[in-house]
């Protein structure tokens, strides 16, 4: 069996709610504030669960990013309910993690922020992951390209391929991103710089956790 890992975007108007089937998914208030389940989920929060679940916007209405774990064969998942306008940012499929070892990972979300002119040596990470800009600009190089990204854009790392990250040199940058990793991972950090030199150098990047969750597909 065959996993993908989804972004979506769901723009909810104030008051709207609506309903979500099963699944394995991380929801991220980009924008005004939400309840899932009935929690509250603040702008710049983050809410995770596997069964169904009810959502439901703020006064103002709210802007989610939903990254969920399917079969790579599901069809798009809408949420069901009046006044969402849903929108499938980005799929990926997962082929760097063993598809029969399921009941033995987690998933992480996370932010990674950066001072202007702040930068990511060469790395790679132990498992993949689809990362969203919030706020300023970052070149991503990777696979012999670069390619640049702007807030609300989204782009995949599959995890061993080395990557340079170089943010904007005038704006503070942060991209929230969300992760399928061993489970022994849990609590860590699954970034690996590939030069030795880079892995004692003064770090710029900051990190803020929301989610570090062991799931079962």
């Amino acid at each position: 069996m065959s996993w993908q890992l989804r972004l979506y975007e769901d723009r909810l108007e104030p008051g709207a709610a609506a309903s979500l089937p099963a699944g394995n998914r991380v929801i991220y208030v980009a924008a005004g504030a939400a309840s899932v389940d009935g929690a509250k989920v603040p702008e710049d929060g983050a809410w995770f669960g596997a069964g169904a679940a009810a959502v439901a916007a703020g006064g103002d209405g709210a802007t989610l990013w939903r990254f969920e774990l399917c079969r790579a064969d599901a069809a798009p998942v809408a949420p069901a309910g009046g006044g969402v306008s849903p929108d499938l940012k980005l799929s990926a499929d997962i082929t760097t993690l063993d598809p029969g070892d399921g009941r033995q990972w987690l998933m992480r979300c996370d932010s990674v922020a950066f001072p202007p002119g702040g930068c990511a040596y060469t790395h790679t990470h132990q498992g993949p992951g689809i990362r969203c800009l919030r706020d300023g600009a970052i070149r991503i190089d990777a696979e012999g390209a670069s390619h640049h990204y702007a807030p609300g854009e989204a782009w995949f790392e599959a995890g061993p391929d080395p990557v340079f990250a170089q943010a904007d040199a005038e704006l503070p940058t942060r991209f929230i991103r969300a992760m399928i990793l061993p489970r022994a991972l849990k609590g860590q950090s699954s970034i690996r710089y590939v030069r030795d030199a880079d892995r004692d150098k003064p770090k710029s990047q900051q990190y803020r956790g929301y989610v570090d969750e062991f799931i079962e597909v």
